[in-house]
């Protein structure tokens, strides 16, 4: 965090000793090239792009990229192992170095499959614990790794290259088959026939193994290296390389081919997933591979080599997943959006890690005070921005009136904590250059105590997430939660205040009160990690979607016995106290010819039937979407900003305990830095994206304004018969082949006044229904079919407010 910057500098080392000198040795002797980095980059994402606008522009069909891939996968990359495995010399290899990235592997493996198996649904568990463990360990070591230790390895430590292949082999002989395990035991779960299927799991893992082309030739591999003594007789030698030379270009061009059309797939159950799993793959893995390296490397005499591994260990960490995750997505019929739209995330966030971290470890000169000036520079700016936001969002929060009930009350709380941070930091960077004392330590006051307020805030909004869920009326809590997330940070700034010393000459505020408080703030860091995990795990085992709606909707679909007469539809009678067949929330407006002449007759809008007319702004179906945009939690948001905010104090925790096992370091640690100080002071700008822009307040209110800006006199002068041919196909399709069965399945006669009902559905069933019969493939096309349905004036909003929308909004068929 930036909890951590000035240990850079002032470290945790007695005043007065030089904190700089193993950046002089780095600087000195350094340990990788990084002149051909960049260009290694440009090459394999160029080709990868290649692939990609190949893939795209249909220039490559998805059956000839299938092709590609198994060229690839089955004769390519089996040839390059083989080669490389009797070619390997395993006398200068560094056994620590394997058993670190091995333990890793196995840990990041074990912790996404235990989580996974708590957290997922029964009916696909195995299959996600078996593929997210193997998505967050196998790397794209072969296609995308090798040419970037090439470049940076090839002319200081060319033994670092053959590590590629000894460490590959541990997912795939290793752990990749525990995860097959899962998926063919969730298969045989899935089968319901468990009689004499258990003894062939086994089988069939083994069976899966063998038949992989690139696990069988590494195991050969290995028995030729002692059989032929390291040599490739020369009558293969030629064979070999030809195939082994067309793996590099033929792999990345064929990822690039892959990556066409994934992200499309996403949905927004999937991003909470993706998100665990990229922080996995991309934070977690390279952390524990270079804390694994310096432990377990005590035997290397050589510091400067022991740092290189130990660096080289955090860069193997970051490679992106390989594309062969996907196949197995594919041949297991499972998490196929996940994986593939994880794999381009992962694969274009590691490049700028990868090149950052290089460059970071080849700076030929780094000043201590320049880098101390540098992030107070980036957490002023950033501050700035953030406060912006927040000031929006706060107002936002109170201009809807969100911030009277739970769990907005205890979110306000934490978007305060977000401002004050970003208002002391303001105001530090003012202090640090002024010899004023006081103003010092009331400055680091705000910004300690806020700081904390908003480490701890997530984690008890997760419990009362939680709490709520299993009582909705949580009336005790407000008062222990307020006191606990202020509170508690206020005694521990209060703590260090009377008992901490000020370390001298340090413009950090997160370094003031020097190691004492980065103990501290370790602790909060944990135990806000623990609490707002754990809720959160215990918050995915359910649903919310039952219980958010079920008193709206009960208001108006509930029937009553004695006055059913009131709400059943009668014949057209003139009687002025018969039911209405439509209720005239809104005047009916005429549709096109075309449409209305395929519509079926017999039902006729009754305009002046009614005794009391139901008005849009009387109308009872009106009055509970509002109730629900008042009552609505935004659970999903409250679980996505808890979820963000989480990976920020894992990294934090990541930054608080790299400092208390290393008093130096290292240059790595700058870039964890950084991105702890963009996490904390702009942590707001997340709140802001999630709750700033208020659907209901803000976004449809603007879309309403330009729409009667750009589209009002065109629709007041044009008639709806010059509808697009797309809006008029779709709505004589509809009206004519599928809108008595869509009548039948979602609509439902609800009140509308005293004395008044109408047949009226939610824009959410019809979405669902749309996917059903066929007539929209996924989400989105289902919107776009109700919008074009909308624009053609079959259907419309019950008070004529809102565009259609997948939400629990009131539409109505025109007749």
């Amino acid at each position: 965090m930036t909890s951590d910057s000035g240990r850079m500098i002032n470290m945790m080392e007695a005043p007065g000793r030089n904190t700089n000198f193993s950046y002089e040795q780095e600087v000195s002797s350094p340990s990788m090239s990084i002149d051909k980095l960049l260009p290694a980059l440009l090459q394999c994402f160029g080709i990868i792009l290649c692939g990609y606008i190949a893939g795209r522009a249909n220039i490559i069909n998805s059956t000839q990229a299938k092709g590609l891939g198994n060229f690839v996968s089955k004769f390519a990359l089996p040839a390059l192992l083989f080669k490389n495995m009797v070619l390997l010399d395993f006398g200068n290899v560094i056994w620590p170095f394997l058993w670190s990235i091995l333990i890793a592997k196995v840990s990041v493996f074990f912790l996404v499959c235990v989580l996974t198996l708590i957290v997922a649904s029964p009916e696909s568990r195995y299959s996600k614990a078996g593929l997210f463990s193997i998505f967050a360990t196998q790397s794209n070591d072969f296609a995308l790794g090798y040419p970037i230790v090439e470049a940076l390895y090839k002319s200081t430590y060319p033994e670092y290259l053959q590590y590629i292949y000894l460490v590959a082999p541990v997912s795939l002989i290793l752990l990749n088959p525990i995860g097959f395990a899962f998926c063919e035991i969730q298969k045989w779960k899935n089968q319901g026939n468990h009689q004499q299927r258990k003894i062939l799991i086994v089988g069939l893992v083994v069976l899966q193994v063998l038949k992989n082309p690139i696990v069988f030739m590494v195991v050969i591999g290995i028995i030729g290296h002692f059989a032929l003594h390291q040599t490739i007789p020369p009558f293969m030698a030629s064979f070999l390389d030809g195939l082994a030379n067309s793996f590099g270009g033929a792999a990345l061009f064929y990822l690039g081919l892959s990556m066409v059309g994934q992200l499309g797939k996403l949905t927004r159950s999937s991003v909470v997933t993706l998100i665990l799993l990229t922080t996995a793959k991309l934070l977690l893995m390279p952390l524990i591979c270079k804390d694994m390296v310096d432990l377990l490397d005590n035997t290397n005499t050589s510091s400067l080599n022991h740092s290189s591994l130990s660096n080289y260990a955090f860069l193997y960490g970051v490679f992106p997943t390989a594309p062969s995750v996907a196949i197995y997505a594919v041949y297991y019929n499972a998490e196929l959006e996940v994986v593939t739209s994880g794999m381009v995330i992962s694969t274009f966030l590691s490049a700028p890690i990868m090149y950052v971290s290089a460059w970071l470890l080849t700076m030929r000169r780094m000043d201590p005070q320049l880098l101390m000036n540098s992030l107070l520079s980036v957490s002023f700016n950033i501050s700035i921005v953030t406060l912006v936001a927040l000031v929006w969002t706060i107002a936002v929060m109170f201009l809807s009136k969100k911030f009277k009930r739970l769990p907005h009350m205890f979110t306000i709380n934490l978007f305060l904590a977000q401002f004050l941070t970003c208002v002391g930091m303001i105001l530090w960077n003012f202090m640090v250059k002024e010899d004023n004392f006081i103003g010092q330590v009331l400055t680091f006051t705000i910004i300690c105590t806020s700081l904390y307020s908003s480490f701890v805030w997530p984690g008890l909004i997760a419990l009362s997430l939680v709490l709520m869920k299993r009582n909705e009326d949580v009336k005790v809590l407000p008062g222990a939660f307020l006191i606990a997330g202020w509170g508690i940070p206020a005694s521990i700034t209060a703590t260090l205040l009377i008992s901490g010393t000020k370390v001298p000459d340090t413009i950090d505020s997160a370094f003031f009160y020097g190691k004492p408080q980065i103990i501290c703030t370790t602790v909060v860091l944990a135990l806000s990690i623990l609490l707002g995990g754990s809720s959160l795990i215990c918050l995915s085992r359910g649903s919310w979607a039952h219980t958010e709606e079920n008193s709206a909707e009960d208001l108006v679909t509930e029937d009553d016995p004695e006055n059913q007469s009131l709400f059943e539809p009668t014949a057209p009678s003139g009687d002025p106290n018969g039911a209405c067949l439509l209720c005239d929330c809104a005047p009916p407006q005429p549709m096109p010819d075309m449409i209305s002449s395929t519509m079926n007759n017999t039902a006729t809008t009754l305009t002046g039937l009614c005794e009391n007319r139901c008005e849009s702004t009387d109308c009872l179906l009106v009055q509970v979407e509002e109730l629900q945009q008042v009552e609505e939690k935004q659970v999903a948001r409250h679980v996505l900003l808890c979820l963000l905010l989480t990976v920020g104090l894992l990294a934090n925790l990541s930054s608080c305990l790299w400092l208390l096992l290393n008093p130096v370091p290292g240059r790595l640690y700058l870039e964890l830095l950084f991105f702890c100080a963009v996490a904390n002071y702009g942590q707001g700008l997340l709140s802001f994206a999630l709750f700033g822009m208020d659907k209901h307040l803000i976004i449809l209110p603007f879309k309403k304004r330009l729409h009667r800006l750009f589209h009002g006199k065109k629709q007041e002068e044009q008639p709806q018969t010059h509808l697009p041919e797309e809006i008029r196909m779709t709505c004589s399709q509809f009206t004519q082949y599928h809108k008595d069965q869509c009548c039948h399945d979602i609509v439902k006669k609800r009140r509308c006044g005293k004395r008044t009902k109408v047949e009226s559905f939610l824009g959410c069933d019809l979405v669902e229904w749309l996917q059903q019969v066929g007539l929209a493939q996924d989400q989105g096309e289902a919107v776009l079919y109700g919008t074009r349905l909308q624009q053609g004036g079959v259907l419309k909003h019950i008070g004529q407010e809102n565009s259609f929308q997948d939400s629990h909004l009131y539409y109505r068929f025109m007749t």
